[in-house]
């Protein structure tokens, strides 16, 4: 091979780069967050759950299902903030079991997802978030010290911050990453996704400010978010005083047990048991 031919690969090679990265940086969100943006229709809604309304800070109104018990009412609420697909109709079996052990359940769909308007990014979501904690405080009548938090991998970086800035008795957080950028180099090893980002879902930083006590449910075997990432944020957690429960199970990332199985509902309840709320 002559130098010009050698130089003419390297170039193109280059090039070939450049235009991946300036993809990412253009397109990065599309990447991120995959919304169902249908509403879900009236027999995809749990039994006991009803629409309501969310109004965030920036004049959106978001639908949401508010999911009553259907045992015995513990008097708490868990917001549950999902992950980067689907729409609330894919927690539907979380919410039905959450009610079933006696909790008022609030099932929130992101701008954008679910039929609600608006384009989804990290500031959003927080006020998304933010959002559904002020129904749950000034609607439903729930005061911080009887809600627990819920937050499903990217979800987790929504609740998390909300923690800082509202506090709850408790949180959940299953699969979390440490931060974004973490997650997105595994999946992207190629790019320097850290300098690319524009949303940064600080999740390992905001545990450990808000220190509220904390329940990790980790997949063993999760393919999508490394279990080690979320043992970090649980260490990070307890390493600023947080008390922290960890669970382990052995599933992947969207395995039906991890997402809605009888050991993360039973983590809320002993959430809920710790906090007094029962």
């Amino acid at each position: 091979m002559s130098i010009r031919s050698g130089i003419k690969i390297v170039l193109v090679i280059a090039v070939v780069l450049l235009l991946l990265v300036a993809l990412a940086w253009m397109f990065q969100r599309k990447l991120i967050y995959l919304p169902d943006a249908t509403a879900p229709s009236e027999d995809q809604r749990p039994a006991s759950a009803v629409d309501v309304t969310l109004h965030t800070e920036d004049g959106l109104r978001l639908t949401a299902w508010l999911v009553h018990p259907t045992d015995r009412d513990r008097g708490m609420a868990v917001l549950v903030a999902p992950g980067n697909a689907g729409n609330r109709a894919g927690r539907a079996d979380l919410g039905q079991r959450l009610a079933a052990e006696g909790f008022t359940v609030l099932l929130l769909d992101y701008r954008g997802y679910g039929g609600n308007p608006g384009s989804p990014d990290e500031t959003g979501l927080r006020k998304d978030a933010l959002a559904a904690w002020r129904y749950l405080h000034d609607e439903a009548g729930f005061d911080n010290g009887r809600m627990i938090y819920f937050g499903e991998s990217l979800g987790g970086g929504a609740v998390s911050h909300l923690a800082t800035v509202e506090p709850p008795a408790a949180m959940l957080l299953r699969s979390p990453f440490t931060d974004l950028a973490a997650a997105g180099q595994r999946a992207f090893p190629f790019l320097p996704v850290r300098a690319l980002l524009h949303d940064r879902f600080p999740v390992e930083s905001d545990v450990a400010a808000s220190a509220v006590p904390l329940t990790v449910v980790i997949g063993t075997e999760d393919s999508i978010i490394p279990a080690q990432q979320s043992r970090d944020v649980a260490t990070s957690a307890e390493q600023a005083g947080a008390t922290v429960t960890v669970v382990e199970i052995a599933a992947d990332h969207n395995d039906a047990v991890l997402a809605f199985g009888p050991e993360v509902v039973q983590a809320v309840v002993d959430l809920s048991i710790h906090c007094g709320g029962c």
